[in-house]
């Protein structure tokens, strides 16, 4: 059965004009808002997502698009008149990063809330002081509680393919929640490769138009947003917005099977990379799961089953898939590239919460990588699985790649 649905997405895909082009994982984002065309994008640039918000606007500017862009004077106001426009029945889509994304945290929640489907390219930066501009996931981290879907890219290809799947999993009738496109800060937002795009016909095919719900303008229903609301009935509504966020798994499921008819890629919330029959698996996100698929290759080739996930969705958090996946390992190691300060950080949480109900334990160690654009090598990661193999665990986290040396 899995082989005859392969078969017919890969016909199906090869049926679908599509085109290659070397370009960032940035412009490919951009060129996926070109071709979803939204009613709305209000944008305020930083670096490194300023490419997409003066790519966009190069396109309105050309008449490639009907969007109307709103050029604000700040992140807060960007993601203030996004909110607005969505609750008001359009399509919106935005960018930002770093201490931008942290002026806009005061509305993150108030989005999610009023089940506004924004798509936000959000391209990983650290959070000063001292002023660093390079990547880490300090800036969407601190988002995880805020209601908002979290998907972190691999490379440009699934940054351009994960901003057309996001908009109809943002627009779905039984979601209708907020999605951040993460993709990791100048190693996968300016590296250019190729990436293979579909057409603009194919394109507006798969999103189709927006319909939208208890939209702010539709007189004929008024609606109220920004309420007041006491005890009686503040509790129920955040559990109706929870809701929306139970349904995501499902609907992702559906849409990413449906985009796949398209470009015969396929996208699962956790990408298993010869973690099957595994006795030592990684776990990590984004760009730098390449590094570490590349020495698990080379692991197997010397006879040690080794194997890395990689989070895709960090939320909602995949906790039952986490968890069949890593059962029975001899050991696991979680490589985070934020950190909790003063607490466990924030995937080896989520791992470890997933695993905390199997009968057998499975040890976990907790790493720090990478923190402010702090370079990840093949050596890191063969050191990881090294003292998987000799069982040498702490309660604590350890750190790799520091300069005085791993602690």
């Amino acid at each position: 059965m899995a082989k005859t649905l392969e078969m017919l997405v890969n016909t199906l895909a090869r049926n679908v004009e599509k085109h290659k082009e070397m370009t960032s994982g940035n412009l490919a984002f951009a060129e996926a808002m070109r071709q979803i065309n939204p009613d709305v994008v209000a944008a305020y640039p930083i670096t490194p997502s300023t490419e997409i918000p003066m790519r966009f606007a190069e396109f309105v500017a050309d008449g490639q698009v009907d969007t109307e862009y709103v050029a604000v004077e700040s992140e807060h106001s960007a993601i203030t008149a996004c909110v607005g426009a969505s609750v008001s029945g359009g399509r919106v889509m935005t960018a930002s990063s770093a201490n931008g994304v942290g002026l806009m945290h005061e509305v993150f929640p108030i989005a999610a809330a009023f089940r506004a489907p924004i798509v936000f390219g959000l391209v990983n930066r650290s959070l000063g002081a001292p002023v660093n501009i390079h990547c880490d996931h300090s800036d969407s981290m601190p988002e995880r509680d805020s209601g908002w879907v979290q998907i972190y890219c691999e490379d440009a290809q699934e940054v351009y393919d994960t901003a057309l799947l996001s908009v109809r999993l943002a627009e779905h009738k039984d979601v209708l929640t907020p999605v951040f496109v993460c993709q990791d800060g100048f190693i996968t937002s300016h590296c250019y490769e190729a990436v293979e795009m579909l057409s603009d016909e194919a394109v507006k095919e798969f999103v189709g138009e927006r319909t939208p719900h208890y939209p702010l303008l539709d007189v004929d229903n008024p609606v109220s947003y920004g309420s007041f609301v006491m005890s009686e009935h503040y509790f129920e509504i955040k559990r109706n917005q929870m809701e929306g966020m139970f349904n995501v798994p499902r609907v992702y499921d559906e849409v990413s099977k449906e985009l796949a008819a398209y470009t015969g890629r396929e996208y699962p919330m956790l990408d298993c990379y010869r973690t099957e029959d595994a006795e030592y698996v990684v776990v990590i996100m984004s760009s730098a799961a390449g590094v570490v698929k590349d020495v698990v290759d080379d692991l197997r080739n010397r006879g040690i089953k080794a194997g890395c996930l990689r989070v895709r969705m960090f939320r909602p958090f995949p906790r039952e898939a986490v968890k069949d996946a890593l059962a029975g390992k001899k050991g696991v190691a979680v490589l985070d590239r934020s950190a909790s300060i003063g607490g466990t950080a924030p995937i080896a949480s989520e791992v470890k919460s997933a695993l905390y109900d199997l009968s057998e334990k499975v040890p976990v160690q907790e790493y720090i990588f990478g923190l402010g654009g702090r370079d990840f090598f093949p050596k890191d990661a063969e050191m990881v699985f090294e003292m998987l193999e000799e069982n040498d665990y702490t309660s604590d986290a350890r750190f790799i790649g520091l300069l005085e040396g791993d602690k």
